[in-house]
């Protein structure tokens, strides 16, 4: 939740001194205007007349498909943002996007930043066993039931049927179980699975999407912070997502009422989420952001059946650092649990 003061860890190492190991902690929001401040710096120093190194992994040397990461990184992190006025985030996230020739942004599933596992070392996946990837998991009730109510191609790309539980491994459609559910809750079926070619390389590892500046500049237009209509970008991102996961966008996919979009942020945010299947933290930092999409607690939710907002310090700080770790804590509001809200989310 905040980061250890870089210069003083570079200085550790090069003078060989103790202090290391007991580094004074920057607060989230001096983290957050330093990273804002560089990926603007950055932004102007790209030489798109130049080219990278071949063995660049991302984007084969191209520059300009580097500069547009770093601009929709910058979006990404404004919008993170959006709680803490005095940082004006929005307002420099409107005139990004109203100004694409000095801010130049993903604009297609091409420029997303997708890193790919080819399966041969070094490029090893990162899953080592299927099996530990896949057993003793099954599919989230809501996750599963939007899809279906969407009669969405990325079902069978994301996961497989559910069975019955009764020996016969018939096949019943996808059905999930409720997240959350008591221990003492027996089901008459087996929840859908993670499909084992998400799993199996060669694969891709999702930093960031296309689709996702797509919901960004959606979201900014149905605040009314930018001309646009949210419509056109929700339907881009969308279809974008789908198409980067492999599906076909089925023509009448829309004419649903579950899929238009119906002039709220909850249908936006509801779409996001389903996009951030497989990026990271993303579904989790947008709903802490938010509170959406609303999801049910189950009745074998632990802390008393609320969604943590942030993660514990490290244990060994405690012991190594536990000056400027209690420090740190005490900076936070509160103690180091996993309610206690970060900066950024108040």
């Amino acid at each position: 939740q905040r980061t250890v003061a870089v210069f003083d860890l570079c200085l550790g190492l090069v003078a060989g001194r103790d202090f290391i190991h007991k580094a004074v902690f920057y607060t989230q929001q001096k983290v957050y205007e330093q990273v804002l401040s560089d990926l603007e710096t950055a932004n102007s120093l790209f030489d798109e007349s130049e080219s990278l190194s071949s063995t660049d992994l991302l984007y084969d040397g191209d520059v300009r498909k580097w500069r547009k990461f770093a601009n929709s990184l910058h979006m990404r992190s404004l919008l993170r943002l959006s709680k803490r006025s005095e940082m004006n985030s929005l307002a420099k996230l409107a005139e990004m996007i109203g100004n694409p020739v000095k801010y130049p942004v993903f604009e297609n599933n091409a420029d997303g930043a997708l890193l790919p596992i080819s399966g041969i070392s070094p490029y090893d996946s990162p899953i080592s066993r299927l099996e530990d990837f896949r057993s003793n998991k099954a599919m989230a009730s809501f996750f599963v039931n939007t899809l279906v109510e969407l009669n969405d191609p990325r079902l069978p790309i994301f996961m497989d049927e559910a069975t019955k539980n009764d020996g016969s491994q018939e096949k019943i459609g996808y059905k999930g179980y409720p997240s959350g559910f008591a221990a003492t809750e027996r089901f008459d079926y087996n929840a859908s699975n993670i499909n084992a070619t998400l799993g199996t390389a060669p694969m891709k590892v999702l930093f960031m999407t296309y689709a996702e500046v797509e919901f960004i500049k959606a979201e900014m237009a149905w605040r009314g912070l930018i001309t646009d209509q949210a419509a056109p970008h929700y339907r881009k991102a969308v279809e974008a997502i789908i198409e980067q996961w492999g599906g076909v966008v089925p023509g009448d996919y829309f004419d649903n009422p579950k899929a238009t979009y119906d002039g709220t942020l909850e249908r936006i945010l509801l779409q996001k989420h389903l996009a951030a299947f497989f990026c990271d933290y993303q579904a989790w930092f947008e709903y802490r952001r938010t509170g959406l999409p609303e999801m049910k607690p189950g009745a074998g939710m632990d802390n008393n059946k609320m969604v943590p907002v942030r993660f514990n310090y490290p244990a060994t700080l405690q012991q190594t650092n536990k000056t400027n770790y209690e420090a740190a804590v005490k900076s936070l509001g509160g103690p180091d649990d996993i309610n206690t809200k970060v900066w950024w989310e108040k």
